[in-house]
């Protein structure tokens, strides 16, 4: 708990007094996602699908994958994946072929038939592979594997054209359930990496994963996009949205409930996470909005 020096002014304050902190600093939070977000469009010419396309990239991974999964936005553009939409072995093959990973490991069937396809789609659209370097793989776990998660997004754009649309219209934690919680194709049932065989396992983006989804991403574009058409509704929905999905789980969520102080939605996370990250983790103590009580 050393990272929380007023760890004593927080087990002393109200409900009340926490409640107005977390409203103070999620707007600083959702402002920063906000400003990231309009940056990412401006660069692909105010292109909304785009733009969701490539946040939703950055979300499969916050970890040491983040920017490669970015980078394979920008790799294979989204426009690409919509000429292919109608096939999800096209949308595997640009995908998996952009990455570099396909071409690590060994061989089978349905792994060359991928790399047949890449070679083409390469060609057709005059597209490079990613460095297989650009990824880290020696410490992910099998079902966050990159080449997993790519199948993944692959089944997600194959099955929801025009990602944005769908990604506005969320405004229930269900909701941001059934966009995310897809099932990548059958050859992965059987295996998280190519042409190595595991017991059968739906690989299926799971509620926690579409959870954090729905945090950064869903609820940041809606805000994003509300502000671009002027449809104030929308954002007040997004809010709302925040609240309804689920308290995050990690480790800056756990300093807090050591101290008995347990969020009650995602909005109360994000607060936490942005007092602990810009303000105790910087050394930002005298600007703290919980010295304000």
């Amino acid at each position: 708990m050393e990272q929380i020096s007023c760890r004593e002014r927080l087990t002393d304050a109200t409900p009340e007094q926490l409640q107005s902190v977390f409203e103070q600093v999620i707007k600083e939070r959702l402002q920063r996602k906000y400003n990231d977000i309009k940056g990412i469009y401006e660069r692909v010419n105010k292109d909304w699908n785009q733009t969701c396309y490539e946040i939703l990239f950055r979300m499969m991974d916050v970890g040491v994958n983040k920017e490669a999964y970015h980078r394979l936005a920008i790799t294979v553009p989204y426009h690409h994946i919509l000429r292919e939409v109608t096939s999800l072995q096209s949308i595997e093959a640009l995908l998996l072929g952009g990455s570099g990973l396909l071409f690590r490991y060994p061989e089978d069937e349905y792994i060359s038939t991928l790399k047949e396809q890449w070679n083409h789609l390469a060609y057709k659209y005059n597209l490079s592979s990613m460095r297989i370097t650009d990824w880290e793989i020696g410490r992910v776990r099998p079902f966050n594997h990159p080449v997993l998660r790519i199948a993944q997004l692959a089944m997600l754009l194959h099955s929801r054209e025009f990602i944005v649309n769908h990604i506005t219209a969320c405004r229930t934690a269900k909701d941001v359930e059934e966009l995310f919680c897809v099932e990548a194709s059958e050859y992965w049932k059987s295996h998280f990496i190519p042409a190595q065989d595991s017991k059968d396992v739906p690989k299926r983006i799971g509620k926690a994963k579409s959870h954090i989804l729905g945090i950064n991403l869903v609820v940041p574009i809606q805000i994003a996009y509300s502000d671009n058409i002027g449809q104030h509704t929308l954002k007040a929905s997004a809010v709302e949205l925040l609240k309804a999905i689920p308290a995050e789980d990690n480790r800056y969520i756990r300093q807090w409930q050591m101290l008995g102080i347990e969020p009650n939605n995602a909005l109360e996370s994000q607060a936490i996470i942005q007092i602990i990250t810009e303000y105790c983790n910087k050394g930002r103590c005298k600007e703290c909005p919980i010295l304000q009580f």
